[in-house]
């Protein structure tokens, strides 16, 4: 399989920006750092070693 071809992998969280900060503090590669989205939700980007992309969303309360 070809570095970066996997589809990419999305994961939730309840804290995003500790999610976040942690895997910075690791050395992650930051795609995008948090924003929020119009469809409802918070979310993050990271590249993984073989190039594939990681998302990782927050739910907005209420």
């Amino acid at each position: 399989m070809a570095k970066g071809s996997y589809f990419g992998v999305n994961l939730a969280t309840t804290d995003l920006d500790g999610t976040f900060e942690r895997l910075v503090a690791g050395g992650a590669e930051v795609v995008q750092e948090p924003v929020e989205q119009p469809y409802g939700v918070r979310d993050a980007a990271f590249r993984d070693p073989a190039g594939n992309m990681i998302r990782i969303q927050e739910r907005k309360a209420g």
